[in-house]
């Protein structure tokens, strides 16, 4: 096995590990994304509720 082919094993080598850590990376984007919405989601109908509370306690009275 010469040098050339040593360094073309090399690269094909480096090519595939950023391949995955590319992929990697995008799975932890859409994750921190999707915890994102649901957060948002959950803050959304919070202050639903609280509106809709104060709204009945002022009926209430």
């Amino acid at each position: 096995m010469g040098m050339a082919d040593q360094f073309k094993d090399k690269a094909e080598q480096l090519k595939e590990q950023a391949r995955q850590a590319k992929g990697k990376a995008k799975n932890e984007a859409s994750e921190r994304a999707a915890q994102g919405r649901d957060r948002s989601q959950d803050e959304t109908q919070r202050a639903q509720q609280e509106a809709q509370d104060r709204f009945d306690q002022d009926y209430d009275a």
